[in-house]
C-alpha cells in the first residue's frame, strides 16, 4: 500500500526528472557527490585537460567535478611563454583573491624547479628557442561576468590558465585552502 508520503516523493521525483530533462543539450554542469555535502579530511585537484575537469578529491575520493576549459586547442604541455597551453605537473595554490576580470582567482606555484628542468632540457635539445622564456602566472579561475557559455562551449581563451563557471569557482575557491595539492595532467 502507498502511503501519501510515498506518493509525494514519487511525483516529486518525477517532476524533478522531467524539469532536468528540458536544460540545455550543451549546458556542462558540475557533479557533486551525494551523501557528504562538503569534503572531508585534506583536498587536492587533478585537472584533466582531454576531459575539460577539475577533479576536487577529498578523503573519502571524488567530492565534485567541475567543467574546465584551458587556453590553447592543443591540450599539449606548456613549453614557453606565450604558447597559451596549459602546463602539466604538479603544483600548489600558492594565493587566492577575488579578481576583478575573472570573479576570482587561485595562483599556481608554476614554475616550480621541474618545470625549469624540463623547459631547459628542451632548450638544449633544440625543440624551443634559445632565447625563448618560460612563462609564469598560471591559475585557476572563472570567466568573464556572464561568460559561462564559454564553459560550456570548449572555448580555449586564457593565456594558460585553468578556467571554471563563476558559480563553480566560487565553489572551489570557497572549500580549497591555500597550500593545496593540483595536478594538472593531459
Amino acid at each position: 500500500m502507498i502511503t501519501t508520503t510515498m506518493r509525494k516523493l514519487i511525483l516529486g521525483g518525477l517532476m524533478a526528472t522531467t524539469l532536468l530533462s528540458f536544460r540545455d543539450a550543451h549546458q556542462r554542469t558540475a557533479i557533486r557527490r551525494f551523501f557528504h555535502p562538503l569534503p572531508e579530511g585534506e583536498i587536492y585537484i587533478i585537472v584533466v585537460k582531454s576531459h575539460y575537469e577539475l577533479q576536487l578529491f577529498d578523503k573519502n575520493g571524488i567530492y565534485a567535478t567541475y567543467p574546465a576549459v584551458f587556453g590553447s586547442k592543443s591540450l599539449d604541455d606548456k613549453m614557453i611563454m606565450g604558447d597559451r597551453k596549459t602546463p602539466e605537473g604538479t603544483y600548489h595554490i600558492v594565493a587566492k583573491r577575488p579578481h576583478e576580470k575573472w570573479n576570482k582567482i587561485m595562483d599556481l606555484d608554476y614554475p616550480t624547479p621541474v618545470d625549469v628542468s624540463k623547459f631547459d632540457e628542451r632548450k638544449a635539445q633544440g625543440i624551443i628557442p634559445k632565447d625563448a622564456k618560460i612563462g609564469n602566472g598560471i591559475a585557476i579561475h572563472g570567466t568573464w561576468p556572464h561568460d559561462e557559455q564559454a564553459v560550456d562551449a570548449y572555448q580555449m581563451w586564457t593565456n594558460g590558465c585553468v578556467s571554471l563557471k563563476n558559480e563553480d569557482m566560487d565553489e572551489v575557491y570557497r572549500i580549497t585552502p591555500v597550500g593545496t595539492r593540483v595536478i594538472i595532467q593531459h
